[in-house]
């Protein structure tokens, strides 16, 4: 797990390390550069030693010094992939290097070899035969990678802030991709932050050829719902997650380094756990959890109960949100793009808690989004009947009341709820999803951005999404969405950043390639079941894990946002070096702290922009 960055134009070996500076957190345990003057080409890593510590440095080349590797990420069928790459002829000189396996693999296969990677990855091939740059990136995107271009300048980076570390870059937030940010709360590929630049979609390709300037881009996976016409039985699709799931959490437990994992008591950490405890011994592997003081904010409890359960130590420490509350801008500014999920900050600490003992962890993310697990799965059936039966005068007069109800602080409050769930009615079930989710509403981004927001532009990725899905159901769709969208560009971005501060590797157990394959074909009743969501997996885990485990409500990874907001120092004056109305943001502020408006994920996501905008400075 590492770092990668690197540009081909106008610099030297100093932009290359300034920017290597900038992710220094992402590679403590060494650095590494190759300049390939013809075509003035600079590749750089950092280094997260995980597999083969001692011959593992990057970039690394073949021993012809043709093809060169820069690569984040873990390639968890790279011993047979090395199998078949000797069997054909290639000569290795590491013992056990998934990284030369790229190098060999990018010689026998070209551009088909990700599509041969069961992992997570990012990864530039620089081929001096071709002179050409390849970029690649994991199914899901677990990994990050950000490309750019300005004026003759290519440059290519495990993260966006890296491009501010050469001076041949000009930073300049980018409007359009800020107006998708406040719609969001992230900022969807393959749009990014800054001008000229961009993220590299999950499951895609891009080859630079230097010479010429050309660029090409190209998918080699993408994600769809495809039931199968004659799907196995309930009982039977169970016994294959169970099989599949154990197979995947045993591929993860690869490392030359301690090993832990991530545990909430929730349903898909607890699977990961009771997987790993059989396959590595109680001994072999431990837990952590972080607590908080304020009870309807904390899962420790659930995390012990599991740990005990299934023999595992669980280290738990327990946070004073207030104190945690002090480190906030130099957490933000740690998730490189301005990122609106509050879950950032105690995953932030969770990470920080396990790296004290620990390089790499296991963790449940994708769970929710293969087998319906969040709430607005539950919403789907409700809206439905809402826009047949619901008149639109009486949905204003509707909204108009929600306003009225008192604002609670409680984590997931039924009054805030109800509001979003409103927000969502004004449109068609395309947009349902995002406006769910929205930190601000078309309108209101509007107002703040002074410029007309067309819905049809700030939800056009998730719009392009749904339609893409014409003749598959609305779970299936919203599957889809969450999938396609929401976990990569949400909740593994945040995950990445928040572990790779203190240079801990994540890897999560359900988004293994055969795991997916077979989950991607059954039909939505199996996720979600009348009411019962995951319901295969539930299934699947009967004897497995506690019926206390399985029949737990979902509950979130959140913190007293509401509160916070009302106390924590805001200023709307940077709104004016954005190009945003400074009054927008002031009166938000003011209603927020009088209790007269809940603003609490505006406010949130105002305070990661700015953050995100200091990041940024030479």
């Amino acid at each position: 797990m590492c770092g990668i960055y690197g540009f081909i134009g106008a610099g030297d070996p100093d932009d290359l390390e300034r920017m290597g500076r900038r992710l220094a957190h992402r590679g403590p345990d060494g650095t590494g550069s190759r300049t390939f003057p013809r075509h003035a080409t600079f590749l750089g890593h950092r280094r997260l030693s995980v597999i083969d510590i001692a011959d593992g440095g990057q970039p690394m080349g073949d021993a012809a010094g043709e093809v060169w590797v820069s690569f984040n990420g873990e390639i968890y069928n790279h011993r047979d992939l090395r199998a078949e790459l000797i069997r054909r002829g290639h000569v290795f000189r590491t013992d056990h290097s998934d990284t030369e396996v790229l190098v060999h693999g990018w010689k026998e296969w070209g551009e088909e070899l990700p599509g041969r990677l069961n992992g997570m990855f990012a990864f530039a091939v620089w081929d001096d035969r071709t002179s050409t740059l390849f970029l690649a990136r994991d199914r899901f995107g677990e990994k990050p990678l950000f490309w750019g271009r300005q004026g003759g300048l290519f440059l290519f980076a495990s993260e966006l802030q890296a491009f501010a570390g050469h001076r041949g870059f000009q930073v300049r937030f980018d409007r359009p991709a800020l107006r998708k940010y406040f719609a969001h709360g992230f900022i969807p590929a393959p749009n990014s932050a800054f001008e000229g630049t961009a993220k590299l979609r999950p499951g895609r390709w891009l080859r630079y050829d230097a010479a010429s300037g050309a660029m090409h881009e190209g998918t080699y996976w993408a994600f769809r719902i495809e039931p199968d016409p004659r799907p196995p039985s309930l009982d039977e699709a169970a016994e294959e997650v169970r099989s599949l799931l154990r197979r995947s959490v045993e591929r993860r437990l690869m490392s030359d380094v301690p090993l832990g994992l991530f545990l909430s008591g929730g349903i898909d950490s607890s699977a990961a756990a009771a997987m790993a405890r059989d396959l590595a011994g109680a001994d072999g592997i431990g837990s952590f959890a972080v607590g908080f003081t304020e009870p309807s904010y904390d899962e420790s409890v659930h995390a012990r109960f599991v740990a005990g359960t299934l023999g595992l130590t669980c280290d738990v420490e327990t946070l004073d949100l207030e104190r945690a509350r002090d480190r906030l801008d130099d957490v933000l500014r740690h998730a490189d793009e301005p990122l609106a999920d509050p879950s950032f900050l105690p995953t932030y600490l969770l990470c920080g808690f396990a790296r004290g003992k620990v390089t790499v962890a296991l963790s449940g993310d994708g769970g929710d989004e293969l087998f319906a697990g969040y709430d607005p799965f539950l919403a789907l059936a409700p809206a439905a009947a809402y826009r047949r039966l619901v008149p639109r005068g009486m949905h204003r007069l509707l909204c108009r009341l929600a306003g009225l109800l008192p604002l609670g602080t409680a984590n997931m409050s039924l009054d805030f709820k109800l509001r979003r769930f409103l927000h969502g009615m004004a449109a068609e079930a395309e947009l349902w999803n995002p406006l769910w989710l929205a930190p601000l509403q078309p309108e209101e981004i509007a107002e703040l951005f002074g410029e007309e927001a067309d819905p049809e532009d700030l939800y056009a990725e998730a719009l392009a999404l749904w339609r893409a899905g014409e003749g598959l159901g609305t779970v299936d769709r919203t599957l889809e969405f969450y999938s396609n969208f929401y976990l990569p560009d949400g909740i593994l971005t945040k995950v990445d950043r928040a572990s790779m501060a203190h240079g801990l590797e994540v890897r999560s157990v359900f988004l293994d390639n055969d795991l997916v394959e077979f989950t991607r074909r059954l039909p939505a009743s199996y996720k979600l079941a009348r009411r019962t969501r995951k319901a295969v997996l539930k299934r699947a885990l009967e004897g497995v894990l506690p019926s206390r485990t399985l029949e737990r409500p979902k509950k979130g990874f959140g913190i007293p946002l509401p509160a916070w907001m009302r106390e924590i120092p805001l200023d709307a004056r940077p709104a004016r070096d954005l190009g945003l109305d400074e009054r927008a943001v002031a009166r938000r502020i003011a209603a927020h702290r009088a209790g007269r408006e809940d603003h609490r994920l505006f406010l949130w996501a105002w305070r990661a922009l700015q953050a995100s905008a200091e990041a940024a400075r030479p």
